[in-house]
């Protein structure tokens, strides 16, 4: 459906500006007299197929989410309608996929469509979790309190992104240094030396020949290796589309040595935080046990956790139905058990979320001091065989001269 740019005028003489969707210019006329505004312009912008493909270019990050949140937040305290907040906020929203969904939102809820209803047409831009919690906050009418929640909750997610990030980007740097070094030495500095070797008649030891080797690989079936990289992504990325092979890849990444207990802890922080939050608004545990488990990043312990709720269906308490999660820390079951004896599940699990929370910073600092000095000791090792391999024929010659 095409997309229309309009102009009003309500009874006040005030000039309203706006833009909706629809298949033709009687329907945005009709809209704009169901509001009691006198129309003024009407004209085609785009098609709705375009929308749709633009919000496919960009990412929305939990950095995007809380600023949505909190402004959003800000907006309905201050005593605004949620037609008007969606209206100051698709103007001012800097992610291009937010702002263009905010527009399809705000046409929804001008037809008397609930803001969970809009939202739940952009799954891929607002995650589960926060649909949910803005529809029981329609419900409760405490929108406004569960948004600032939410608010709350992807800035920590936000924080626990970064963190993640910066801890990896040095090791990724130095892998991408420690190739290119490889790769201009084997393609570049060796094939100088191979001549030298040639015109001399030297024989050449093992290492040499087979860095030789290498470096022939690599001039002559360059395109080959590129070719058989292209296909290997393609299979893993193939595979991770898979139910079976993503949950095999969650797996092994929660048993890798160094890296995996992080990732547990990551698991753990984004549990009980999310489980803390769900809960604290209304929503039941079955219910909330299926929202959280979406927001963990990991397909493995989110099978888990479906099937820990088929538990809870059948009136097996959490405590008792997670219990054999072994990708989550015995302390995660032991609170929650604590918990739901004292009735304060919520606040536990809040408390369970703190301590994880600084776990995560103590254990990306800890990673990124173990990994850092073990790529660099490997990247020495490949550049001082290779350098060694290209030495050991200039010995042999002085030693014959």
């Amino acid at each position: 459906m095409p997309l229309f740019k309009y102009e009003a005028m309500n009874k006040k003489g005030e000039k309203i500006h706006g833009e909706f969707i629809a298949n033709n210019k009687s329907e945005v006329l009709a809209m704009i007299r169901e509001n009691n505004y006198y129309p003024i312009l009407v004209q085609e912008k785009s098609s709705k197929k375009e929308i749709e493909f633009s919000l496919k270019l960009k990412k929305v990050k939990a950095k995007d989410l809380a600023i949505f949140c909190r402004q959003l937040c800000t907006l309905l305290q201050a005593g605004m309608d949620i037609l008007n907040s969606i209206n100051v906020l698709k103007k001012q929203t800097e992610n291009s996929k937010m702002r263009k969904s905010l527009q399809v939102v705000y046409e929804e809820i001008q037809k008397g469509v609930s803001l969970s209803q809009s939202l739940k047409k952009f799954e891929d831009v607002y995650p589960p979790l926060l649909i949910n919690m803005i529809e029981a906050g329609e419900e409760t009418g405490r929108l406004d309190v569960i948004i600032e929640r939410m608010s709350k909750h992807y800035e920590r997610e936000n924080k626990i992104n970064n963190k993640l990030k910066i801890a990896l980007v040095y090791p990724i740097i130095l892998i991408i240094a420690s190739i290119t070094v490889v790769t201009f030495l084997l393609t570049y500095v060796m094939p100088t030396f191979i001549s030298m070797f040639e015109g001399n008649n030297v024989e050449l030891p093992g290492p040499t020949k087979v860095i030789i080797a290498m470096s022939n690989g690599i001039k002559l079936y360059w395109y080959l290796i590129l070719l058989f990289i292209i296909i290997i992504i393609l299979i893993i990325r193939s595979l991770l589309k898979r139910e079976n092979g993503k949950i095999k890849f969650d797996s092994i990444k929660l048993k890798m040595p160094l890296i995996g207990n992080t990732f547990i802890k990551i698991i753990s922080a984004r549990f009980t935080r999310g489980l803390a939050t769900v809960l604290s608004s209304g929503i039941t545990m079955i219910s909330a046990i299926e929202i959280v488990s979406k927001i963990l990043g990991n397909s493995l312990v989110e099978k888990q956790l479906m099937n820990s709720r088929e538990k809870v269906v059948k009136g097996i308490t959490l405590g008792e139905a997670i219990g054999n999660i072994e990708s989550l820390p015995p302390m995660v079951n032991a609170m929650i058990k604590i918990g739901e004896e004292s009735g304060a599940l919520d606040e536990v699990l809040d408390k369970t979320a703190d301590f994880y929370e600084e776990e995560v910073e103590q254990a990306l600092t800890k990673m990124t001091a173990i990994i850092e000095p073990i790529l660099i000791l490997i990247m020495g090792l490949i550049i001082g065989f290779i350098v060694i391999a290209m030495v050991m024929p200039m010995f042999d010659m002085y030693n014959a001269i």
